[in-house]
């Protein structure tokens, strides 16, 4: 797929969908018929690395929740995200959990009291570690594209922390910003 084939963007992430609705991700290559899946590799409670507990506006002995997943565009691995949680939030949820959460965990949240309004991304890029090329199945010397999303709520607590990586050639990403 080239890139001119391949517009992203963020918004139907940060939306809650009605519950029992596919997730954004396979909704949006449904939409342009394809074929998307995940696969949650890790889900649980860990101590929040120092970057990820700044982001989070936690102290650096807090624990977070994380959901590791592997994200396939047509069987072939396209996306490496990591997604963080305070733990205040999460503990006890579907979020600590490897299973599928109906409509995505937007929508899950949202039904928890925690519904985002304000976004903040950082897209940064750079060359990928080993375990990065083996999981996304690229060649030595391709870069990444390293996506950094806070989602804040209404108070301005940040509610969510998505670090995502993928193949710099399979990705355009689009912002529209309303002005005024």
């Amino acid at each position: 797929m080239s890139v001119s084939e391949w517009v992203s963007s963020s918004l139907p992430y940060l939306t809650p969908r009605p519950d029992g609705q596919q997730d954004a991700w396979g909704a949006e290559l449904t939409a342009r018929g394809r074929r998307g899946s995940q696969r949650v590799v890790h889900a649980g409670e860990v101590p929040a690395a120092p970057d990820v507990a700044g982001l989070l506006g936690l102290g650096g002995d807090e624990t977070v929740i994380v959901r590791r997943r592997v994200m396939y565009l047509e069987d072939r691995p396209c996306e490496l995200t990591d997604t963080y949680y305070p733990t205040a939030i999460a503990r006890g949820t579907r979020l600590a959990g490897t299973a599928r959460i109906p409509g995505g965990a937007v929508t899950l949240l949202a039904e928890l009291g925690y519904v985002g309004v304000r976004v903040r991304e950082d897209v940064t890029a750079r060359m990928p570690d080993d375990e990065e090329l083996a999981a996304l199945d690229i060649p030595p010397g391709e870069p990444v594209l390293h996506l950094t999303r806070v989602t804040f709520d209404g108070d301005d607590r940040p509610v969510q922390l998505d670090l995502i990586t993928m193949p710099a050639r399979l990705q355009r990403l689009r912002y529209e910003i309303r002005i005024g």
